[in-house]
């Protein structure tokens, strides 16, 4: 197949602390396929280039509908999450249990923000 459509997109890929990927595999959304994860968890010990070349993987595989990011790792990244701009994966920033969503950080919402003229 040459050209991949949103149709074959029907993973969910997630990079977050281990309580958001934990909450995440149990809800189902977990996929290992020839040893390759549709998820990173990350802790103080990862490192950023670890983040960076997951996020590059996810956002740049064809099996990946939506990529979920927790607002404070995407904050480690931030330069390469502000760059993105695909439809697809859809990017979403989410909270985690120990750092609240901060609208103002949201690269998406700014962006939409920025549409609108706000």
């Amino acid at each position: 197949m040459a050209t991949t459509s949103f149709k074959d997109r029907n993973l969910l890929a997630v990079i977050g602390d281990e309580d958001s990927v934990t909450g995440m595999l149990l809800a189902g959304i977990g996929h290992v396929e020839h040893q390759k994860k549709n998820f990173l968890i990350v802790d103080s010990k990862t490192q950023v280039s670890t983040i960076e070349a997951a996020f590059q993987e996810f956002t740049e595989r064809k099996d990946i509908a939506i990529l979920l990011i927790n607002q404070h790792v995407a904050e480690k990244i931030r330069p390469t999450v502000d760059k993105y701009q695909q439809a697809f994966p859809a990017l979403l920033e989410i909270p985690s249990k120990d750092h609240p969503y901060d609208p103002s950080k949201d690269s998406v919402l700014k962006r939409v923000q920025k549409l609108f003229g706000d």
